[in-house]
């Protein structure tokens, strides 16, 4: 071996190694996106969108549809073909004969023979009843179902997202809230032992303080625990390992929590006209019509045209290259098949496309009345919210007003511990409700916009 082969072999060696290396397969992972430190809503979507199992799949439904276009298209062309067959013979017992080569007398025994038989041919397809030109528009029509499956796909898991990314925001607020009432709890736990010192408190009212930082440091736990479950459900839509850190980005929440909702039939409306989903069941009816013209064909001539050369050659007759000319031949043909009786295949077949075609329809009418119903229960999920919300403030005004009396009754001694703390619990729960109904009222707005065609935003 050379050195120049030696180093031929060694760069394909290498090239080898490079493709079966870990990382190899790259350009057929998702797109790298640069992981943020802290996550925005629309950093959370962009990463999921690139990087989500079911999101994926669908993109390589897309590339298996869009190969499925090229070969329906493909048969458009013709055919072509080469055979050949070679033939070897030995005739063990056959009997020697004599012949004369110039003044001697030779002895031959030709046991041996071979043969040689090469063809060239060529098929296409010249009618048959219009289905090559109608597996074309099927398979087009497939390869957009992909492509729509994909955006349905995208927006479910941006919907997800935002729902769950809403969650998280109220919970950290819930959680900051425990961590108010765990300062003040301990805060006041410290002025009670000062007090029970000085004669003014009994035991008993400095357990009650002790009861009350306990309960509010095990309300702080479930608060955080339920954090960290929709934290989890966040990451696992995002494809994320589930010891990675997700810290979300501080939102400045400049939607009006008490604004207008959007008109539910308008979004309707709107989100029947741009949902991918729907778009899909669309095409869907459309195909329907396509496997009915498919079908139909079934009673329709076909005519194939075909065109082939053919040669041989054998031992015993001839020069090789003599016998391959001699023996060449030419040919060019038509078949006609015209179809007589099926077994009712295809009147059948006609029958089930017509059937697929309601099915399909009252997919489609199915689809529209549950995106109905999810509109609706959007906007008055809205509506209720923000009602509850204006309820919440006004009780939290006035439960704030309630405790900071007792507590300066209960400085006084005019009020028991009983009572400060009642006072306290309505407060602490008035603020939770009005976080939750702050933080649903919203998504329910963000949702509905969402479903209006507009972007996700608070």
């Amino acid at each position: 071996m050379t050195v120049r082969m030696k180093s031929i072999g060694s760069i394909i060696l290498a090239a080898c190694m490079a493709l079966t290396a870990p990382g190899a397969t790259a350009q057929t992972s998702p797109a790298a996106v640069e992981k943020p430190y802290t996550w925005t809503l629309q950093d959370c979507i962009n990463w999921a969108k690139q990087q989500n199992i079911t999101v994926q799949r669908n993109k390589v439904r897309v590339l298996n549809s869009q190969i499925d276009l090229k070969d329906a298209k493909a048969n458009r062309l013709p055919t072509v073909d080469f055979s050949t067959s070679q033939y070897v013979s030995n005739r063990p017992f056959q009997e020697s004969y004599s012949g004369v080569i110039g003044s001697e007398v030779v002895s031959f025994s030709n046991k041996n023979s071979y043969s040689g038989n090469y063809g060239l041919n060529a098929s296409m397809n010249l009618y048959n009843g219009g289905q090559t030109k109608n597996n074309i528009r099927l398979a087009e029509i497939n390869s957009q179902i992909a492509e729509l499956q994909v955006q349905a796909s995208e927006l479910n898991i941006e919907e997800q997202i935002t729902q769950l990314y809403v969650q998280i925001l109220y919970s950290q607020d819930a959680v900051k809230h425990d961590d108010e009432l765990i300062a003040l709890a301990e805060t006041q736990l410290e002025q009670a032992r000062a007090r029970k010192q000085a004669g003014l408190l009994n035991k008993a009212d400095v357990s009650q303080f002790e009861s009350q930082l306990a309960q509010d440091k095990y309300q702080k736990v479930a608060d955080e625990t339920a954090l960290d479950g929709y934290r989890l459900q966040l990451k696992q839509l995002m494809e994320l390992d589930g010891d990675e850190t997700l810290l979300l980005a501080d939102p400045q929440l400049t939607g009006d929590v008490l604004a207008d909702l959007p008109d539910k039939q308008t979004v309707f409306q709107n989100a029947v006209a741009s949902r991918p989903e729907l778009k899909a069941q669309q095409l869907a009816m459309d195909k329907t019509y396509i496997d009915e013209e498919i079908a139909k064909a079934g009673n329709r001539p076909v005519i194939n045209a075909s065109a082939g050369i053919s040669t041989t050659n054998s031992t015993g007759n001839g020069n090789m290259f003599t016998q391959l000319k001699n023996q060449w031949n030419n040919g060019i043909g038509v078949s006609l098949s015209i179809p007589i009786w099926d077994h009712g295949r295809t009147k059948n077949a006609v029958a089930r496309a017509r059937l697929e075609r309601e099915t399909a329809y009252l997919d489609m009418v199915e689809t529209q009345k549950t995106l109905w119903k999810t509109i609706e229960n959007y906007w008055l999920q809205g509506r209720n919210n923000q009602q509850r919300y204006i309820a919440a403030k006004e009780k939290v005004d006035y439960c704030r007003q309630s405790y900071d009396l007792t507590s300066e009754q209960f400085r006084l001694g005019l009020k028991n511990i009983v009572e400060l703390t009642q006072d306290k619990t309505n407060l602490s729960t008035a603020i939770q409700q009005m976080l939750r109904a702050k933080y649903e009222a919203l998504l329910n707005m963000a949702l509905l916009k969402y479903y209006n065609g507009e972007p996700v935003n608070f």
